[in-house]
């Protein structure tokens, strides 16, 4: 045998900016960002955005165009829908692949995405896949997106009934979290990035926890003060782990940052997607918490603190979905346990508590005692609900 063998190390900086008002030509974020070299920009703009904010799409063209040399927007922001539906097609990549080659983009030009977390996840797929990579600059406008997905280093889109089965790791040239964008938000998109920060905090940072605690009635009434605290604390504690957990793009079989994910991408998917992806996650959360419970993990007290907080943000914690009978009368969500072990390759890892602040990997499942989470977290559910009934009374 004739080996050529070598280890190629890749420096990337990535680099996550709290702002307000970027759009402003006064805000000279994105500017310093863009750098002083003139390079083409296109902007996407997530549809759900527009809505709430008509003038938007102007006062980008009209920052642009004040700050132009050096930035160059090659054409009007593209409107594009997002929403998990939009990750289902791989149209919508290629409307943002036509875009960039009708224009002559290069790779030192910029694709700037700004919404939601699925608006994300395509154009930054189209972006890590035209020319092998243009620079992409994440604009997230959620909370999710702020908090998780939009300062992740993953692109993708939906295919064969599984979530991100198509995607990259491409860490973004810079993300900027505006925090007043989350004022245009409904409630329920309010909420939804909640969850990853009670993830986070369950699996990292027990302080971190408490400090949710203390502003879950002040969280729960959507008070911008206590939004931006969580939001801060929960993209840090994201990007730390991302840069310093020696797994940034995932080549073993541990997700420690997908604690409760498993059932949730399920969940998302037998639902049509109706329960959004916080709402999803907050539920595999009390799932996989239970479970850690029942299996004498997790002290009894812990798992009530973790549950009590979901409920108290305002989360539903069961769905019917959770018990629709698939192959053998076993549960249908339970395949999400393969299609997740499928999903990075090895044996099964799945994230676990031992405490609050403490996580630890499982590689197997005691599938009876599964059911037995699912069947009473629909007992805790159903016993909150008739709770709420009488005191409406």
């Amino acid at each position: 045998m004739d080996l050529l063998e070598c280890t190629i190390q890749a420096t990337w900086q990535h680099r996550v900016l709290f702002t307000e008002a970027i759009f402003d030509p006064a805000n000279p974020v994105l500017k310093q960002i863009l750098g002083e070299r003139r390079n083409s920009s296109l902007v996407v703009i997530d549809e759900a955005l527009v809505t709430a904010l008509p003038a938007l799409p102007a006062m980008i063209s009209r920052y642009f165009a004040i700050h132009d040399p050096p930035l160059n927007l090659v054409c009007a922001p593209l409107i594009r829908p997002g929403g998990e539906q939009a990750k289902s097609s791989w149209s919508n990549v290629s409307e943002v692949h036509r875009a960039i080659d009708s224009y002559h983009m290069d790779r030192q030009s910029y694709v700037i995405a700004v919404g939601g977390g699925a608006l994300l996840d395509l154009v930054g797929l189209a972006a890590a896949t035209a020319h092998r990579g243009v620079r992409l600059v994440r604009l997230p406008t959620t909370t999710l997106g702020q908090c998780d997905s939009g300062v992740g280093v993953k692109n993708g889109i939906n295919a064969f009934g599984k979530k991100n089965f198509i995607g990259t790791f491409a860490p973004p040239f810079a993300v900027i979290n505006d925090f007043r964008m989350l004022a245009t938000l409904p409630n329920r998109e309010k909420r939804a990035g909640y969850s990853e920060a009670v993830k986070v905090a369950c699996i990292r940072d027990a302080a971190f926890f408490e400090a949710l605690e203390r502003d879950a009635a002040t969280l729960s009434r959507f008070e911008p003060e206590s939004m931006r605290r969580l939001v801060r604390r929960c993209a840090e504690l994201h990007v730390d782990h991302i840069a310093n957990s020696g797994d940034p793009f995932e080549f073993g079989s541990a997700r420690p940052l997908d604690f409760g994910h498993w059932s949730a991408h399920k969940l998302e998917q037998l639902t049509n997607f109706k329960i959004s992806h916080g709402g999803a996650v907050a539920i595999g959360i009390a799932l996989d918490v239970i479970y850690s419970k029942r299996m004498d993990f997790l002290d009894p007290q812990s798992a009530e603190r973790v549950l009590r907080l979901l409920e108290a943000l305002g989360f539903e914690l069961f769905a019917p979905e959770m018990l629709v009978p698939g192959r053998r009368h076993e549960p249908q969500i339970l395949s999400g346990l393969e299609e997740f072990r499928e999903h990075l390759g090895g044996e099964l890892s799945l994230t676990m508590l031992r405490g609050i602040g403490r996580a630890f990997e499982v590689h197997e499942v005691n599938l009876a005692q599964l059911i037995e989470s699912l069947r009473e977290l629909q007992t805790r559910s159903a016993a909150r609900r008739f709770k709420e009934l009488l005191s409406a009374v």
